[in-house]
């Protein structure tokens, strides 16, 4: 036994903690959920403090970690369906139509707070790839793939592992891993979703046109705003199943049934590698909180407006207030 105390951290809290805003971006590209994510860590980290004392340093910390936050994924995916974005689920609606249909909080895809996940110091060119592999399009892509291929992936194309480290974790072979891959590859090009070879960091164009989106937004000048998107540009709002595309069909939407948007204030954040903001609307005197948009941005447009309206439990998760002064 002596030798497997000398094996263990000395202090396994804080070499779980070292590790938790990373596990937590594995485990929600996993799970394609924020709350799940965090779930699933805080399970694995319970997981690794009770079975410390097995830990016997035949592999790095790290890798042992990941394994068991890997099984708690395959555990919670097994004989699930796969979360979604409202594109994926039908064909894209227009403002006149009557029905509004909302569907569960299980179906869609959730945003999640870049401070939840990115490192608080890294270098430009990671960080960017970071965020890359974050973006709802490539998350949203992964959940398309089986949930061993999804993880192989993640390990050997997000997170840099080996094919010999990914082998080890999952208890497998080399040739698996690299066969599981390959399939995982063409998975994922069936999507048309690719990770960019030279992603983009959050520049300074991307910063100046949230900051007109939100000048518009606020000033409700439907020309300014309409004018900032991309003509085939998409809006969607989970958990209605509803979604528009293209210019004209979202200023209509704004001007009718989402005319209530009016007067609204929006606070800047950042959300899946993404310019983010939370929209408060003000009901009775007071602002409170309405959906949580995310801006997927594309050749200085915006190619896509992704309001998620769960609003009550995403501002707490992206430290949001939950009311504005007049």
């Amino acid at each position: 036994m002596a030798g497997v105390q000398e094996a263990l951290p000395a202090d396994l809290e804080a070499q779980l903690e070292q590790h938790r805003r990373a596990l937590t971006g594995y485990c929600y590209r996993m799970l394609g959920s924020s709350f799940e994510a965090e779930d699933a860590v805080q399970e694995a980290m319970l997981r690794a403090w009770r079975n410390a004392d097995r830990f016997e340093g035949r592999a790095a910390f790290k890798s042992w970690l990941y394994r068991i936050a890997t099984n708690v994924c395959l555990d919670m995916l097994d004989g699930r369906k796969r979360r979604a974005r409202p594109m994926d689920l039908s064909g894209a609606g227009t403002p006149a139509d009557a029905e509004i249909t909302t569907l569960p909080e299980n179906v869609w895809l959730e945003p999640i707070p870049d401070a939840r996940v990115l490192p608080e110091a890294a270098d430009p060119a990671e960080l960017a790839q970071e965020r890359e592999t974050l973006r709802l399009a490539f998350v949203n892509a992964l959940q398309h793939l089986p949930a061993r291929q999804r993880s192989v992936l993640i390990l050997r194309e997000v997170l840099r592992w080996s094919a010999a480290e990914t082998a080890e974790l999952l208890d497998t072979s080399v040739a698996s891993v690299n066969s599981a891959l390959q399939r995982a590859r063409a998975g994922l090009d069936a999507t048309g979703v690719q990770l960019a070879e030279t992603p983009a960091d959050l520049d300074a164009s991307q910063r100046a046109l949230l900051d007109r989106y939100v000048a518009a937004f606020e000033a409700y000048d439907m020309d300014a705003l309409v004018a900032l998107l991309h003509e085939d540009a998409v809006m969607s709002m989970p958990p209605i199943a509803l979604w528009l595309r293209g210019q004209e069909h979202i200023r209509t939407w704004f001007v009718t049934a989402g005319a209530g948007c009016e007067g609204s204030r929006l606070i800047k954040t950042m959300a899946n590698g993404l310019p983010a903001y939370g929209q408060y609307r003000c009901i009775e005197g007071h602002y409170l909180p309405w959906g949580l948009g995310v801006l997927e941005i594309s050749d200085g447009r915006v190619t896509g407006i992704n309001t998620f309206l769960d609003a009550e439990r995403l501002f707490p998760l992206f430290g949001l207030p939950l009311t504005l002064d007049a």
